[in-house]
């Protein structure tokens, strides 16, 4: 019995140092592995290949991509790891008309930038250009244009910034929808109204009332149009009671030849 365990202690040493011999090759490939993996982590930081190479834009109007991309500060020598997403997000908000913006990193070298413009909410025109005006009041003296743009309402014969301001935040209490129906609005005082404005909109219609009160008054436009007739146009008034005066129909020339007899 002592003999026959020897002899199995014997077969299985050869078999106990190829398993040791096994395991130390497993550790050494996995510490080559690991310092291979470690080299090229620190060339890829290093080298063009963690650059950015992608930026994209969305979200944006009017303010072309280019734009906005400059601002970010990011460029292709830019490492893609060293994109902070706080500070590219401030970069971008400095300009009046990124009301707020936002940054995506798509790895592995990919950047998108989201923003939220302020919207325009008219243009003044004034010596033979269009100046629009965001929804917070502010001017873009630079972004001019010499053609009447369609996407807001044109202020006419405006001098006060106060009045410009007041009617401004008028205007941004709309919905989308009013303000896209109003063509032009002209600063009209007269001796009951300091305030008063003639509004024409796009439909034909023509709109007398006061800054004071026009996003709450202009808020009824659609449900006062449905009532009346699409084919006789006229003055919706809104300044204090709400009530429609048609314009007056053209003679006919019948009527004017018995008016000759």
């Amino acid at each position: 019995m002592e003999k026959g365990k020897v002899v199995v202690l014997e077969e299985r040493v050869p078999k106990l140092k190829e398993r040791r011999r096994q395991k130390a090759n497993r550790r050494l490939i996995m510490y080559i592995s690991f310092f291979f993996l470690f080299i090229l982590c620190v060339l890829y930081f290093q080298s063009p290949l963690s650059n950015v190479r992608h930026i994209e834009v969305k979200g944006n109007d009017h303010l072309p991509a280019e734009q906005i991309i400059a601002l970010s500060g990011i460029t292709k020598r830019t490492s893609f790891w060293k994109v902070k997403e706080d500070e590219i997000k401030q970069n971008v908000e400095k300009h009046p008309e990124v009301k707020n913006a936002s940054l995506e990193k798509r790895f592995p070298n990919t950047i998108i930038i989201r923003v939220n413009e302020r919207r325009r909410v008219a243009y003044i025109y004034d010596r033979q250009k269009f100046f629009p005006i965001l929804e917070n009041g502010y001017i873009l003296k630079k972004h001019t244009s010499k053609t009447a743009p369609s996407d807001a309402p044109i202020l006419v014969n405006w001098r006060k910034g106060e009045d410009i301001q007041e009617m401004t935040g008028q205007l941004a209490q709309l919905s989308p929808s009013v303000l896209n129906a109003i063509s032009e609005i002209h600063y009209t005082p007269n001796d009951d109204h300091r305030d008063h404005v003639t509004v024409y909109m796009n439909d034909g219609y023509e709109v007398s009332a006061s800054i004071h009160n026009f996003a709450k008054k202009m808020s009824l436009y659609p449900a006062i149009v449905q009532q009346l007739d699409p084919n006789v146009k006229g003055v919706i008034h809104l300044e204090v009671s709400n009530y429609f005066t048609p314009y007056e129909p053209p003679k006919k020339e019948d009527d004017n030849e018995e008016t000759e007899k």
